[in-house]
């Protein structure tokens, strides 16, 4: 499952500056079973708007993260919110349709992942 949401930097700031804090939180949130790792893109037209995409083996798996308070990753999401907005947008289950390129141009079928 995925669990993405926007981040909007606050003028008079910097994506890397929200990058740091993400990617200490990361680290942390990282280490609870199910996680699968997470991504920070930059909007190619605004590089003040960013999306990250957290990857759980499970709901249930990132639900259990959730529930459990670490005080650490709470400290270091709050040092980041004088300068971020973020804006959530919501969790989806894995892809049950994918359309990889290949070698034949006649191919591209939409095919459901195994």
């Amino acid at each position: 499952m995925k669990y993405l949401f926007k981040v909007h930097i606050k003028p008079g700031h910097t994506a890397e500056e929200y990058a740091d804090a993400w990617m200490r939180a990361s680290d942390i949130i990282q280490r609870a079973p199910g996680a699968r790792g997470t991504e920070l893109h930059r909007k190619l037209d605004d590089p003040n708007e960013l999306i990250a995409i957290a990857s759980w083996e499970s709901k249930q798996q990132r639900d259990a993260m959730e529930s459990h308070h670490d005080g650490t990753v709470a400290a270091i999401i709050r040092s980041a919110a004088p300068y971020c907005d973020i804006e959530p947008i919501g969790e989806f289950d894995d892809p049950e349709w994918v359309v990889m390129p290949s070698e034949s141009p006649a191919s591209g079928t939409g095919k459901k992942p195994n």
